[in-house]
């Protein structure tokens, strides 16, 4: 959508309107992210990638279900070093549409995250998402960096200081105060935060007798996590004063004014374009520009925090 009243500011970027495509969805090829922003985001995020090639996780990886979608597709990537070249054509493509590209990455080491954020540095995203908080490898390497002030705060510092490029850190929903871990983000000098990842969760096949995905628990995306995202988003926009990328269970334009209101300056869409593909922007976008209208608020920035300063 290219309507004046969708379109916002966020980190000095001039975006076409607030709908963000999340890390993992259509994020693995240049033509894929330009699809989407022709279709309508507003700017568009990688799939998450690491200091090494993963494989991911064996399938089972995904299933769609009544109130969403359950993954463990295990942070499929081809390393940074692969990761570069992608990035440089997807802005490319995108030169001409003024629609940002935000590159996810992981590691599993503090040091690491350091190592792949200068990497990643060298094709120039428009920012750098840092992922503490995937849900579905855990087993692999341990307690996310989300889980605590301390651990989220040490990645933060790591990554400032291996870039000066901006920051996202991606926090989890699974923490008992989820505002207190993003002030520590913010203190160590990120830039803005991204709230939430995937809820873990699990769906067993009862005929069978067993789990459904191989990797047995997963992330909960789509309507079910909106509410646990909105309740996060209003508690990181009442502990911090960066700019929030609101994500989880937006499929309506409802939703992501919702999510506004909750005080996000940008809404994150993935489960949507999952279900329904590229073409969820454009509906979005229009659902929310047909809301703004009837309620009567300009601009995106009339809807932040709508809902904190009730």
């Amino acid at each position: 959508m290219t309507d004046p009243g969708l379109s916002c500011e966020f980190l000095g970027l001039n975006l076409p309107n607030p709908l963000v495509l999340a890390s993992g969805i259509l994020g693995t090829s240049a033509s894929l992210l330009e699809r989407a922003a022709r279709e309508g985001a507003g700017a568009v995020t990688t799939k998450s990638c690491g200091p090494e090639p993963r494989a991911g996780h064996p399938n089972p990886v995904a299933l769609a279900w009544d109130a969403g979608v359950i993954n463990a597709v295990g942070l499929t990537n081809p390393g940074a070093q692969e990761e570069v070249p992608l990035l440089w054509a997807a802005k490319a493509r995108l030169a001409g549409l003024g629609v940002p590209v935000f590159a996810s990455i992981f590691a599993p080491t503090t040091e690491q995250f350091g190592e792949v954020a200068r990497i990643i540095a060298e094709a120039e995203p428009d920012l750098i998402e840092v992922n503490i908080s995937c849900p579905n490898v855990a087993s692999e390497f341990g307690t996310p960096f989300s889980a605590a002030a301390a651990s989220a705060a040490a990645v933060t510092r790591v990554v400032r200081r291996a870039v000066r490029l901006p920051i996202s850190i991606k926090l989890a929903p699974n923490v008992a105060n989820i505002g207190q871990i993003a002030k520590a983000a913010a203190e160590e000098g990120a830039d803005a935060i991204t709230a939430i990842n995937t809820m873990p969760a699990m769906l067993i096949d009862a005929a069978a007798g067993k789990p459904v995905l191989h990797n047995r628990s997963g992330g909960l995306s789509g309507p079910a996590l909106k509410p646990i995202a909105l309740r996060c988003v209003y508690e990181i926009a009442q502990a911090v004063s960066l700019p929030i990328i609101g994500t989880g269970g937006v499929s309506t334009g409802i939703d992501a004014a919702e999510m506004l209101m909750a005080g996000a300056s940008l809404v994150g869409v993935g489960s949507a374009v999952w279900q329904d593909g590229p073409a969820a922007f454009a509906r979005i976008g229009a659902e929310l520009l047909a809301f703004m209208q009837r309620a009567g608020y300009g601009t995106v920035k009339d809807l932040r925090g709508r809902a904190i300063a009730w």
